[in-house]
């Protein structure tokens, strides 16, 4: 099908056009001193297309760009991308995507995302297998709204497309090596090889990246740092080319990241409320702990019993052949086979008052395979395909009661007035108190699921005329999946069972309640017969035996296993109406619908809570405007968007577990704005804007507020039954999704003479005030921030070679990614932080 020569061209941007992340540096190698508009090339549609004549809202950053501007990683790529969210949270495991608003938490191994990744047209099941580097990269590509025509998995917000740089026959290689702030060292280094001149070649890419944490955690009266850097990869790849219509590319890679991770902070404290009483904060100070109060937030500083541990190694090969039936059709294959691996454990109380710890160790594999057969016709162009997709998941989960559980809960869950009325009695009910919480109690799980997916697709572009085209695109997929989950508990190496009726804590109060009035009133009778009652016996009985109180708290209280399959098949697709008003100007207009299927929660969940999830489906309308004024060299391209989601798959902590379920109904609509705009030689400017409105439009049984109430005595206002523990969040926003976010760059080049030039770029980002919890408790909103950073670079043509000094976040913005109710601290909010401000120096050569 192709040489090196017609594989899918590097982005090289003068600019990135808004549709592309607008504040990122968009400037070739070739033509830094140069003014004017370059074509952007993308594959958002299986072909390569300029991205002025695709009509999805997409944006597209190079791989010199992602050098350039320092991007580390997919984290660091939000700050310039208008709708996308990336986030990480307690662990290297628990990465999540959102595209305008829609979005999945990384935590739950039962759940999809809503994102789709892929990397050099292989799908990505776990989105923590984006985290590392990115390195060596051709482009990468944001694609906004449902993708359920044309994309491996089908999904419901968007998909991100990383290419990587494919081998060729020409000298083309490069060795960079990052110093900065905070121990930062980062090494990386690629390089072409030739074995048989147009016919094979090989690449080999490798880097590493170290840093110290910017989190400071007291341990064992000493300090660790914490959300450090250890990791490294490599990727070695082969393109044969036996023939002109005939190429093969395959690739190995393989990454590890082993680090310490991550860090939560207190966001709000809760020694004392409103109304004056303590709380569990001033608890934990009581038995020894170290207090963290919400305005030390900034300091970064924590202490623990032990730091976390994050680990996870990802490894995979996929081969993809091209053929050129002819000069009209094209056959693909894509075959892929990927392994993840993951491990980590956390001080799950986050403090330094040893309660509990949580243990995670999960492995999951994959195949895939993919074949397209793609027409190109002097009136259209048409993709039909078959996508298999096989993936199995084992997960080992557990939670620990430690050493100090029982001095901290009783109290903490206002427990000490049951058990000492339970006690005041006993001479006359032989009942005692038992121990409620015991020392190197467990929880473990383990959560298997098979799944297979398969599906049907095609797409055709139609010229209707000269400048109208109509697109339409279907797909039948069917899922199938067999889940099993197996709960036990244990005392140390021995299993713990609990037979007889649980404790009903409301039921003891009450009748204890009853015999202290009869004590009081000094009615003995009354006393007596209510001691020797059957029926007060049996209230009080459970808690005569140790461990009573693991029942009283989701995350410990024992569970029936659950076995279950799910089968579905959906029908998606899309249909899009562009219109070319001139050469350098295109509306469009289009519909699709996207979908994900559902699952089991395979965390320990709260009664009442339904273990499985139904799929999600989402409808899109989207109309939009790609322009250019070349003379003027600006580029400017609008969109208008609306979604609306059925059975969005939510998942909030509420501080004893994380609730999933099905929220209902969901909203996004909004509008974009990109502009690249060149006014002088060697001078460009670049913005991008973006309202959306995410809402809950039906979610009756939310997550309740927990901290509010305790500190203020507020109610949830969604609570329309104070007897059931789920409030109505309908008309709330999502988490993470600002209202307004905007971002301006602007970069003067200059000629320095001898065959060096400079240039100086800034970039500014700013998100208005966005809620960092589906939970929607007012003490978990993030108030509006900007992060500015700044970067000078000197690039010297004769040896082929950047020097770059940047900034990120230089003026130390300390936003808070998410916050959370502690576990089993009611009235503490927890948080993790954002990256401090960060700094360094980059030398790139290239030969």
């Amino acid at each position: 099908m192709f040489g090196t020569e017609k594989l899918p061209r590097a982005i090289h941007l003068l600019s990135l056009p808004l549709a592309t992340a607008a504040t990122l540096p968009a400037i070739a190698q070739e033509t830094k001193t140069q003014r004017g508009l370059e074509e952007v090339v993308v594959t958002a549609q299986k072909r390569e297309q300029n991205l002025q004549d695709v009509p999805v809202a997409v944006s597209a950053v190079s791989g010199e760009q992602l050098q350039e501007a320092v991007i580390k990683d997919v984290f660091d790529l939000q700050t310039n991308t208008p709708g996308l969210v990336a986030g990480q949270n307690q662990n290297n495991t628990t990465a999540n995507f959102a595209i305008r608003g829609i979005g999945t938490s990384g935590q739950n191994f039962g759940l999809e995302s809503s994102v789709g990744l892929y990397v050099d047209g292989v799908y990505r099941s776990r989105p923590s297998s984006m985290i590392n580097n990115l390195v060596d990269m051709e482009a990468v590509e944001v694609l906004r709204g449902p993708q359920g025509t044309l994309f491996g998995k089908n999904t419901a917000a968007g998909a991100i497309q990383f290419r990587t740089r494919a081998p060729g026959h020409e000298t083309d290689g490069f060795v960079e090596v990052t110093a900065g702030n905070y121990g930062l060292v980062n090494t990386a280094a690629a390089a072409n090889l030739s074995l048989v001149p147009d016919v094979l070649a090989v690449r080999t890419t490798v880097f590493s990246s170290e840093r110290d944490g910017y989190v400071d955690a007291s341990i064992d009266a000493g300090t660790e740092d914490i959300n450090n850097r250890d990791r490294w990869g490599a990727r070695l790849q082969a393109l044969y080319t036996p023939t002109d219509t005939l190429s093969a590319r395959l690739i190995l890679d393989k990454s590890e990241i082993d680090e310490i991770c991550c860090a939560a902070l207190a966001a709000q404290d809760s020694l004392v409320n409103d109304a004056g009483a303590p709380g569990p904060s001033a608890i934990l100070q009581g038995i020894g702990g170290t207090i963290f109060t919400g305005d030390q937030f900034e300091d970064y500083e924590t202490a623990l019993n032990f730091a976390p541990i994050s680990r996870a190694d990802d490894a995979g090969a996929s081969l993809e052949v091209n053929w050129d039936l002819s000069d009209s059709w094209t056959l693909t294959s894509v075959t892929a086979s990927r392994d993840y691996d993951s491990y980590d454990i956390i001080d799950s109380d986050f403090g330094n008052v040893d309660l509990i710890s949580t243990e995670n160790d999960s492995t999951q594999s994959s195949v895939s395979q993919e074949l397209r057969l793609a027409f190109s016709g002097e009136r259209g162009n048409a993709v039909l395909g078959a996508y298999y997709f096989d993936q199995d998941i084992a997960l080992d989960y557990e939670v620990v009661d430690r050493q100090h559980i029982d001095d901290f809960l009783p109290a903490a869950l206002g427990l000490t007035g049951l058990i000492d009325g339970i006690d005041s009695f006993a001479g006359l009910t032989g009942i005692a108190s038992a121990d409620p919480f015991l020392e190197d109690y467990r929880v473990p799980h383990r959560a298997e699921q098979q799944h297979q997916s398969w599906a049907l697709f095609g797409q055709f572009d139609y010229d209707l005329s000269e400048a109208l085209t109509l697109t339409m695109g279907l797909r039948y997929t069917e899922e199938d999946k067999s889940m099993l989950t197996r709960f036990s508990e244990w005392i140390g190496d021995e299993p713990w069972e609990w037979s007889g009726p649980t404790p009903d804590t409301p039921t003891a109060s009450g009748y204890l309640g009853q015999m202290g009035a009869a004590y009081a009133a000094g009615d003995m009778p009354t006393l007596m017969a209510l001691a020797g009652d059957p029926d007060v016996q049996a209230a009080l009985a459970p808690f005569a035996r140790e461990g009573w109180g693991n029942w009283l708290l989701a995350a410990n209280a024992p569970r029936p296993d659950i076995d279950a399959d799910l089968s579905d098949e959906q029908v998606t697709g899309t249909v899009k109406l562009s219109y070319a008003l001139s050469a350098d100007s295109l509306v469009y207009a289009s519909y699709g619908t996207g979908y994900k299927s559902g699952g089991t929660n395979t965390d320990r969940i709260a009664a009442g809570f339904e273990p499985l999830f139904d799929a999600e489906n989402s409808d899109a309308v989207e109309v939009g405007l790609k322009s250019e004024f070349p003379a003027q060299s600006l580029r400017l391209n609008l969109a208008l968007h609306h979604t609306a989601l059925d059975n969005y798959q939510a998942n909030a902590f509420t501080g004893d577990g994380f609730n999933l379920q099905n929220a209902g109904d969901l909203e996004s609509y909004g509008a974009e704005a990109e502009l690249f705009w060149s006014p002088a030689d060697n001078t460009t400017v670049t913005a991008a804007y973006a309202y959306t409105k995410a809402t809950f439009k039906e979610f009756s049984r939310g997550n309740c507020w927990v901290a509010t109430p305790w500190h203020t005595g507020e109610p949830d206002p969604g609570q329309t039954d104070p007897s059931v523990n789920v409030c109505d969040r309908t008309g709330d926003p999502l988490a993470n999704t600002p209202d307004h976010f905007l971002t301006l760059g602007l970069r003067q080049d200059f000629q320095l003479g001898g065959g060096v030039d400079g240039y100086l770029h800034g970039e500014y980002s700013y998100k208005s005030d966005a809620m960092t919890s589906n939970v929607n408790d007012p003490l978990m909103e993030q108030e509006a921030y900007g992060l500015l950073n700044l970067r000078a670079g000197l690039l010297f043509a004769g040896l082929d070679a950047d020097l770059t000094l940047w900034g990120r976040n230089v003026l130390d913005e300390r936003p808070v990614r998410t916050h959370f109710d502690a576990v089993i601290q009611t009235g503490t909010v927890m948080a993790y932080p954002g990256e401090p401000r960060t700094y360094g120096l980059t030398l790139n050569k290239r030969f």
